[in-house]
């Protein structure tokens, strides 16, 4: 029997999580509750803690593998599922600050600060979610005293099963398409990997490990040289109580310090344990600096010159350094070459790879926020599904001022960014103004129908269905008839404008048919047609 895990057993259990949930993510990702194929929360919580159990450097100590661990889901979270994924264990890590073994006692009082943790991330925390089932299953463990971790697991995957079976009654979305959580399921196969990480077995992180890097060519930088990228430098500091007060140590003053001192900024700090990213050309000063408030625990200091030239293999985050930042910049997340150069044309800066079924992760956009450097960017997720991400990046990232506009449709973000004025006032205001704009515009969406549905419209499988939000307007044989309903369900002809942007699927004759019939159908109408290339969306719909 287990008695007490280190860090070394509980990454072997994260590791088991991401395992068993690999084999079952298929499943998970089928938990769809609307009827198109675009179903990823399996995917998207197996890469979350994938980051996480991966990345993280094996420990004795499971206060420095679960910080570790927590760092690197929080960067590779992706969707919705996946940020609250990242949180609760986070939230994880922070209960287990300064222990090097926890008993079972003390693991329970870090799943309830898991919960504590998840539920503080989210604006408004709905029942019958992946937050209940975690939340129902802590606390059974607190109604119980199990001696070993093998009986409190046995106590705490049978109580998340039932919540988790229960949470239609909570939602009736849920109700309605007959399946349960999607997330909850997924944390129950995470679990149930944890417990068989508690046996002898010694699991390996998903992926291949990583291939050695390449030699460092000492070349690439020579006599002559001059340091024009400077250093990247990361390390763990052990706040100590000699030194400082730890409970009050300022994380935002110490970042702004940084900023003002290097770049690319990126600090974490996790109970006692500060993780700092920064990239300087005197980084002996930050150290020095630093160890004002503790000790390091681990430092990796690399020339990015070489870095830059390719000679050596990077498989962490790594920012490129700027020196000059211009005032604001724009990021939009969009999938389909289309719809990138679309945003392109618009002004964007940066545009990063995902929409519905390809959500990016938080680093993907802290990279895209580096890239860009600029004092205030905007950030346009262009999905429900991506906003949580954004604003976890957001928070992860200490170089720019990171204003997160919640456009939850392409139709919202195309808008929005077409009207973006730099002029229109201070970044709140701007921020607000796109946000107004954003809610003013209607987004439909054609897509092929996964399954029947019973309802006010009777949707038959392999049909294509019109739809805005979650309302199913009409049912179709082609996408073509679906979006000649969709429009006359939604009086197109009362907009200025009609933008349809065509997916990757989409038959290039049927749809110039189609647009040459909505231009006959709605004369006082701007009918215009843009080859988005978007997977799942045969089309997209704009009505402005």
């Amino acid at each position: 029997m287990t008695h007490t895990i280190d860090g070394t057993m509980y990454l072997n259990m994260l590791r088991a999580g991401a395992a068993r949930l690999d084999l079952n993510r298929k499943a998970v990702n089928d938990l769809n509750v609307f009827p198109i194929p675009d179903g990823d929360t399996g995917d998207n919580m197996f890469m979350t803690i994938n980051s996480g159990a991966a990345k993280a450097a094996v420990s004795d100590s499971i206060s420095i593998a679960a910080s570790d661990a927590a760092r690197g889901m929080l960067l590779g979270a992706r969707g919705n599922s996946g940020v609250i994924l990242s949180r609760i264990f986070a939230g994880l890590a922070k209960g287990m600050r300064d222990a090097d073994a926890l008993d079972t006692n003390g693991f329970i009082n870090a799943i309830q600060s898991g919960v504590d943790e998840a539920y503080s991330a989210v604006s408004v925390p709905v029942e019958g979610t992946i937050l209940t089932v975690c939340r129902e299953g802590a606390e059974t463990l607190t109604d119980n005293s199990p001696d070993s971790f093998e009986e409190l697991f046995d106590i705490l995957l049978p109580a998340m099963s039932e919540s988790l079976e229960h949470t239609p009654e909570q939602l009736d979305v849920l109700k309605e398409a007959g399946v349960v959580d999607s997330g909850g399921a997924g944390l129950v196969y995470i679990v149930q990997g944890m417990r068989e990480g508690l046996g002898s077995k010694s699991f390996e992180s998903i992926s291949s490990a990583p291939a050695a890097g390449s030699p460092v060519d000492l070349d690439a930088f020579t006599e002559d040289s001059v340091l024009e990228y400077g250093y990247c430098t990361e390390f763990l500091l052990r706040l100590q109580r000699s030194k400082t007060d730890i409970d009050r140590f300022d994380t935002d003053a110490f970042t702004a310090w940084l900023n003002s001192v290097g770049d690319s900024v990126v600090c974490f700090k996790e109970g006692s344990i500060v993780k700092v990213h920064v990239h300087t050309k005197t980084p002996g000063d930050i150290l020095n600096h630093c160890q004002r408030y503790g000790e390091f625990l681990t430092t990796k200091i690399e020339n990015m010159t070489l870095q830059h030239n390719g000679s050596h293999g990077m498989q962490e985050l790594k920012l490129r350094s700027k020196e000059h930042k211009k005032p604001y910049g724009i990021v939009a997340v969009a999938s389909g070459d289309g719809l990138r150069e679309l945003f392109i044309s618009l002004g964007c800066d940066a545009v990063v790879d995902g929409g519905q079924s390809m959500n990016p992760s938080a680093e993907d956009l802290v990279r895209a926020f580096d890239e860009v450097s600029a004092e205030v960017i905007y950030v346009f997720p262009n999905n429900s599904n991506i906003v949580m991400t954004a604003q976890q990046a957001a928070q992860l990232y200490g170089g720019s001022d990171i204003r997160v506009i919640r456009t939850k449709t392409v139709g919202e973000g195309y808008a929005a960014v077409s009207m973006f004025d730099p002029s229109a006032g201070s970044a709140d205001e701007i921020a607000a103004q796109l946000n107004e704009i954003a809610a003013g515009v209607v987004t439909g969406m054609v897509s092929r129908a996964s399954r029947d549905v019973s309802g006010e419209v009777a949707v038959l499988k392999d049909d294509y269905i019109g739809f805005v939000g979650d309302h199913i307007y009409v049912d179709a044989k082609t996408p073509e008839d679906a979006m000649l309903g969709l429009c006359e369900s939604l009086d197109a002809g009362s907009r200025d404008i009609l933008l349809i942007l065509a997916g990757a699927d989409a038959d290039d004759d049927a749809a110039a048919r189609m647009a040459d019939e909505l231009t006959a159908r709605y004369r006082r109408s701007e009918v215009i047609m843009i080859n988005g290339d978007q997977p799942i969306y045969d089309y997209i719909l704009i009505l402005e």
